[in-house]
């Protein structure tokens, strides 16, 4: 099995896309515990962002979070001692957090790490399958996951057939494509592919079925 490599995916001023289905699982420093490297900084203690499988019984001994922590849960039961937290569950462990993390019968996770500002405190647990969507532009719903000055997170639901306006991205955009097929004028990017795009970069996005994504905007340099 190929080792964890560093520096992969750090130029923030080039757009990414990858169809995380077509990675390997690589090892981490636990056994039971693999990953999909989108973007890594330094081998296990700069900037990350992960896709992350626990097998059943894993657990990581207790490990602080210089910089945050954000999960996504994408399959399975992750917990820690603060709780147990289900698909669809957005966990964010602020700066200087620390936990014990561990999954019972296994889980699959989206992983960002060491990428907060340094003010950015609050801890947030969001169960997304039971919040209530909001309306949002066009026929869009959209259900708010975290805001801190100029930096958002978010579920977005698209419509079958639904084409959204053209538009910037102002601090860039990140995006991880939960179910269905999101596209725009560069592409189509079926369920599990992870979009970076830098800061002031454009597109015109839609889609033909309902997909639904994960969108996090105005947090890459300017």
């Amino acid at each position: 099995m190929q080792q964890l490599k560093s520096n992969i995916n750090i130029d923030f001023s080039k757009k990414v896309v990858i169809d995380t289905n077509q990675l390997e699982w690589l090892p981490s420093p636990l056994k039971g515990v693999t990953r999909k490297q989108l973007a890594r900084e330094d081998l296990e203690s700069g900037h990350a962002t992960s896709i992350v499988k626990y097998q059943a019984g894993s657990h990581f001994k207790r490990h602080s979070h210089p910089q945050g922590e954000e999960i996504l849960v994408l399959e399975g039961v992750f917990s820690d001692e603060t709780g147990n937290f289900g698909p669809g569950t957005y966990i964010r462990n602020p700066p200087g957090s620390s936990h014990r993390p561990f999954s019972t019968d296994g889980c699959t996770l989206f992983v960002k790490l060491n990428q907060f500002d340094k003010n950015d405190l609050q801890q947030v647990r969001v169960d997304t399958h039971s919040t209530p969507w909001q309306r949002g532009i066009g026929g869009l719903e959209v259900m708010s996951l975290h805001d801190f000055e100029g930096q958002h997170t978010a579920l977005v639901k698209w419509p079958a057939d639904e084409v959204f306006q053209p538009h910037r991205h102002f601090g860039g955009e990140e995006i991880l494509v939960l179910s269905g097929l999101f596209e725009d004028e560069h592409g189509q990017y079926p369920a599990n592919t992870w979009i970076r795009s830098p800061h002031m970069s454009q597109h015109h996005p839609f889609v033909k079925e309902e997909t639904i994504i994960l969108v996090k905007i105005g947090h890459l340099p300017v």
